[in-house]
């Protein structure tokens, strides 16, 4: 039985990922946290999901949390998760991070840690969006420079980051695939007398309405025929789903940097 500490657990993630692990077979919700002054913190964690006292008590701090824990899932802020990670890494625990927007830096920051301990880290844990990344890294070597390539994004109001990271992800992985660098090539806004569209860009759109819980589509614009490939979540169990999923896989590994194509076996 794996056991699971839950990060930010009386946020939208947490909750759905605390919920989720009351009621699996391989895996026991052993902590819980949430930041100071939280009003949460002191419950049960099952008072928050409308559940009988499952016995976890939200702590306003992860030592309490991981006292009893082996592995850390983490949906929070980038600041958050780092100062996680770095607890993790200093009490040899495996964590799995779901937090979006960290930057490159950040992320070598988190490798480096990953050296003494497991690490998950994905912008999307849907086992379906990475089935998909494999996907569009084959029809983008395919159909190489004769197609337009654009990616449009739509998540919810609140979300803080933008471009979504999943839509980073498929840009870094259609850009490796047609031997072009994302960082010279990525459009992010087109506005005004903007010309032609050169053969190279590859276009990154963003929407932010309403409770959308996540949806990507990938254009393939071609003359004379268009492919779309388009990805759309309608619960955020798909991304919880995943992320225990990932902290089962992670069960028997000492050390080392992953996401979830290594989980699922298709990298």
């Amino acid at each position: 039985m794996i056991k699971i500490a839950v990060a930010g657990v009386a946020g939208k993630m947490g909750r759905r990922i605390a919920d989720l692990c009351l009621s699996h077979e391989m895996v026991k919700l052993s902590g819980a946290f949430e930041a100071s002054g939280n009003p949460t913190i002191g419950l049960d964690v099952a008072e928050i999901l409308g559940a009988k006292p499952c016995g976890v008590t939200i702590s306003d701090n992860i030592r309490d949390a991981m006292k009893t824990s082996d592995v850390l899932i983490d949906f929070t802020s980038i600041e958050s998760t780092l100062q996680n990670a770095r607890f993790c890494s200093e009490n040899k625990k495996a964590i799995v991070i779901g937090t979006t927007g960290i930057s490159n830096d950040q992320i070598a920051i988190i490798k480096t840690l990953s050296k003494g301990i497991p690490i998950v880290m994905a912008p999307n844990m849907s086992v379906g969006v990475n089935l998909l990344l494999k996907v569009l890294a084959q029809v983008a070597s395919v159909l190489g420079d004769e197609y337009d390539i654009e990616i449009i994004e739509a998540h919810h109001r609140l979300k803080k980051d933008a471009p979504s990271g999943t839509a980073l992800k498929m840009a870094e992985v259609i850009a490796k695939s047609v031997n072009r660098d994302l960082n010279e090539v990525g459009v992010y806004s087109r506005k005004g007398i903007i010309g032609e569209r050169s053969k190279k860009e590859i276009g990154i759109q963003t929407i932010r309405a309403g409770d959308i819980v996540g949806e990507h589509t990938v254009i393939f614009g071609g003359i004379g025929e268009r492919i779309e490939i388009s990805h759309k979540v309608s619960s955020r169990d798909t991304f919880a789903k995943g992320a225990i999923r990932a902290a089962i896989w992670l069960n028997d590994k000492t050390s080392g940097f992953y996401d979830m194509q290594d989980v699922l076996g298709i990298k």
